[in-house]
């Protein structure tokens, strides 16, 4: 449970560094922005492993840069899912993906937790 609040803490703040650095990535609210961290930590639990495994073959084909897009899909359906979240098309949400995934793994470096990004 505690890990999985880290991770929230450290999504909600790749989110609102987004949001900050781009212009098609916004919220309304801190709170918006910790449901969006909570829900984007859920959908990337139980929804992206199934779709990660549906689309390996052009994971592989693509030499994993597909999964930028994959992590933009989930941001995008985040944003999809709640009124106070918002991203304005597919390349915001790959700049999203991009600033939220540099973050993750910065804080796991600075966690101690190699074994995997938050």
């Amino acid at each position: 449970m505690v890990r999985f609040l880290v991770r929230a803490v450290v999504a909600a703040l790749g989110l609102a560094l987004a949001a900050y650095m781009l212009a098609g990535v916004s919220y309304d609210g801190i709170v918006d922005l910790l449901i969006a961290a909570v829900v984007l930590g859920v959908v990337n639990a139980f929804l992206r492993p199934v779709l990660f495994i549906l689309t390996l073959p052009l994971t592989v084909v693509t030499l994993g840069l597909f999964l930028l897009v994959l992590n933009a899909l989930m941001i995008m359906l985040v944003a999809w899912m709640l009124p106070g979240f918002h991203v304005a098309g597919f390349w915001s949400g790959v700049g999203a993906a991009i600033i939220t995934g540099v973050v993750s793994w910065i804080a796991a470096i600075v966690i101690g937790d190699t074994k995997q990004p938050l």
